[in-house]
């Protein structure tokens, strides 16, 4: 087998998150965007030592479990991955990738898993969306929406997208609509020219009022006419005949390289710079770029399975680390003597405190900084800690610090099965177990999933402790495995 080969094969199984296995004779074959049970045409994109790597080429058969998509960008759009099954079957799927992932990293005992349960909306639940300018072309016409599955470059304009609420698509369209009309330049990622870099708008899902904030970023190179033209974007805006209502319409300035939303500065042109959002029964303080669940009602499905984790509080000292704008650390307040986050990210931590007031919390402590560092400055001890790290995990390091503070139970809530698998079997070797374990789906129609696990701490005489450089140790695990 050679890079460049074209072969046809069928897609036996898939793992976590999108990753089709065809094996053949000498090797096994990872290809992206499979359903098992496809025979698919595939070119290999990469070669090594047992495995490969390859890209479909065309569906020769699909797979008996395969539906129409719903929605008709899908063989075009990077957005989604599962459109071609039905909701019961991605559940499925999904359920199956995490189990698979859990019992591999428990070994030596048994844990209960209880399955993934479904997001309340399956459609139209996504409370944000980043839509990219560019084109579908070379030179071709300018585009708003996502990027093209497979390409760091093409955009396609999602008319009607599923995931999306209803109300984004009429503000894509408008926004689209103007900004053609006046030809106006979008930012070549290449020769890093032009206008028009992204447009973000986020929608309360919880409120009376479905709050919506729309941002425009641009890069700060030269528009004709710059003030006018917002002026009259805005005055577009205002005229749509939205379900929501328009809280905020903001300008973003970003000149940076990276083809990433960033905030260089931003000018308020209608209303104001926030909107609110219900978790719970709390009420949340939402920025252009806070940190905040994509998936309203999911979230609270998932933070009501955490809190039923994490059992009775009373009179204990509860550790959210990377707590983000302090959600779950808010769920927790009123059940703990006092609860403590820690978060890299400065403005998320700041969005944590107003949140703590605005639900008038007093025993809420929010520290902006990195946890491995963070942790050597606090006084108090925990008697209980909630980890949500992003996708990578927990920094070794920082897991070292986590597990000598010998909590006798902690929920870690992942929304990478595959770090958590990792870190999961350092923390079994240093003691801990798997009580039990549960999926929550916040990602309908994609590849990704939420886990939530409760683990306890083994009795101090039968802990096991092992001396070992944990940064050695994951390099050394990663470099086998080579996992996303």
């Amino acid at each position: 087998m050679k890079k460049g080969q074209i072969y046809e094969g069928i897609i036996e199984e898939v793992l976590f998150p999108n990753k089709g296995q065809i094996r053949t004779e000498d090797r096994t074959v990872t290809i992206k965007n499979g359903i098992p049970g496809q025979m698919v045409r595939y070119q290999v994109t990469k070669v090594r030592k047992g495995k490969a790597e390859g890209r479909i080429l065309e569906v020769l058969k699909h797979a008996p479990m395969e539906c129409e998509p719903v929605c008709r960008h899908f063989s075009d759009c990077g957005g989604c991955t599962y459109q071609t099954l039905s909701y019961e079957e991605q559940l499925r799927l999904k359920e199956q990738q995490v189990k698979k992932l859990l019992d591999q990293a428990v070994t030596g005992y048994t844990y209960e898993f209880q399955g993934i349960k479904e997001s309340p909306r399956r459609y139209g639940y996504r409370n944000k969306m980043e839509f990219s300018f560019g084109d579908s072309c070379k030179d071709g016409p300018l585009e708003l929406g996502m990027h093209r599955r497979g390409s760091f470059y093409d955009i396609v304009t999602v008319e009607g997208c599923q995931i999306a609420d209803e109300d984004f698509g009429k503000i894509l369209n408008e926004t689209l609509a103007f900004f053609r009309q006046r030809e106006i330049s979008f930012f070549h990622k290449m020769s890093h020219t032009g206008y028009l870099r992204h447009l973000l708008v986020r929608k309360a899902a919880n409120t009376e009022e479905k709050e919506i904030l729309v941002d425009l970023v641009t890069t700060t190179q030269p528009v004709e006419e710059e003030q006018g033209m917002l002026e009259k974007w805005k005055e577009c805006l205002l005229r749509l005949p939205l379900q929501g209502t328009l809280t905020g319409i903001l300008h973003t300035r970003n000149d940076r390289p990276a083809d990433v939303v960033q905030n260089e500065g931003t000018k308020v042109l209608y209303g104001r710079d926030h909107f609110y959002e219900t978790l719970l029964g709390l009420r949340f303080l939402i920025t252009p770029f806070s940190f905040f669940q994509t998936n309203s009602t999911g979230a609270e499905v998932l933070y009501e399975t955490a809190r039923s984790y994490i059992g009775d509080t009373k009179d204990q000292v509860i550790f959210d680390l990377y707590s983000g704008t302090g959600t779950i650390a808010q769920i927790l307040s009123p059940v703990a003597r006092k609860v403590i986050g820690v978060e890299i990210v400065e403005e998320a931590v700041e969005a944590a405190k107003e949140n703590a007031k605005l639900n008038g919390l007093a025993n809420c402590d929010f520290i902006a900084g990195d946890v491995l560092k963070v942790l050597d400055t606090i006084p108090e001890k925990p008697d209980f800690i909630v980890l949500d790290p992003p996708r990578d995990g927990v920094h070794p390091k920082a897991l070292r610090k986590i597990i000598d503070y010998g909590v006798e139970r902690m929920v870690y809530i992942s929304c990478k099965p595959t770090s958590l698998a990792r870190d999961l079997e350092m923390l079994q070797a240093c003691g801990y177990r798997l009580e039990k374990a549960c999926c929550v789906d916040m990602f309908a129609w994609s590849g990704n999933v939420e886990t939530v696990c409760l683990l306890s701490n083994r009795k101090p005489d039968t802990k096991v402790r092992i001396d070992v450089d944990l940064e050695d140790y994951y390099r050394i695990k990663d470099s086998k495995k080579n996992q996303d």
